[in-house]
């Protein structure tokens, strides 16, 4: 397999549990720079109203593009401070710990904000990766189970857990749930590339090829496969 074997799915399983949510939840489309100047009157504006939390969520958004973490977090305390149950605030300081490798503080952070919104699925999915990042397997599994349930309706969820359950060597039930993320965003070349490699590991080349010719039939470019195309010869 390539990439590393079990390296390869570890990689994939943040991916998945960071979700698009959390990668787009900022502007990408500003550059470091522009970053910096907005930093700059984001300070000069809160030393003349220290106490606007909007201005202090904006700078943190600023401080974690610029990954000036611990600042970030500063200004997420601030705000927890003055209003505990900021759930933006909850959300992003447990993006930050995590990013710093504090899984028990980002824990109690998702937590936390899962005690007053247990309904949001980013949230969850963010859990269930803290909890793997700590080694608690069972409780991960638990946590994944408990998404898929809570959204059988989401692609996302059944990505993260075949993506643990394909880290986990649970190879048949892996297959299964990529299939579900499959049928739920059919074009979704992430989720398809990720099946087929699990296939080719099982040697069961057939069934590869027509969930790649699947995916071309949703409008995939055949060239952008040739790699796993290539891999079935």
């Amino acid at each position: 397999m390539r990439d590393g074997g079990n390296g390869k799915w570890r990689v994939l399983l943040t991916a998945v549990f960071l979700s698009h949510f959390l990668l787009s939840s900022f502007s990408q489309s500003l550059t470091r720079q522009q970053w910096r100047d907005s930093l700059e009157v984001l300070s000069a504006s809160l030393k003349q109203d220290p106490n606007n939390i909007d201005l202090r969520l904006r700078k943190a958004e600023a401080d974690i593009q610029l990954e000036r973490w611990d600042y970030a977090l500063a200004e997420y305390g601030r705000i927890l401070r003055a209003d505990e149950k900021n759930l933006a605030a909850l959300f992003f300081r447990a993006y930050v710990h995590e990013r710093q490798k504090h899984y028990g503080q980002a824990k109690a952070d998702y937590d936390a904000f899962l005690a007053i919104e247990p309904l949001h699925l980013e949230a969850r999915l963010g859990l269930a990766h803290v909890l793997q990042k700590m080694g608690r397997k069972s409780d991960t599994m638990d946590e994944l189970n408990h998404i898929v349930q809570m959204f059988p309706d989401s692609a996302d969820a059944y990505a993260a857990r075949a993506a643990f359950e394909t880290e986990q060597q649970q190879y048949e039930v892996a297959l299964f749930d990529w299939g579900e993320a499959i049928r739920l965003k059919p074009a979704n070349a992430g989720f398809t590339v990720s099946k087929v490699d699990l296939l080719l590991l099982l040697g069961r080349k057939r069934e590869a090829r027509e969930a790649l010719d699947a995916l071309v039939s949703h409008g995939t470019p055949r060239g952008v496969l040739k790699e796993w195309y290539d891999r079935i010869r």
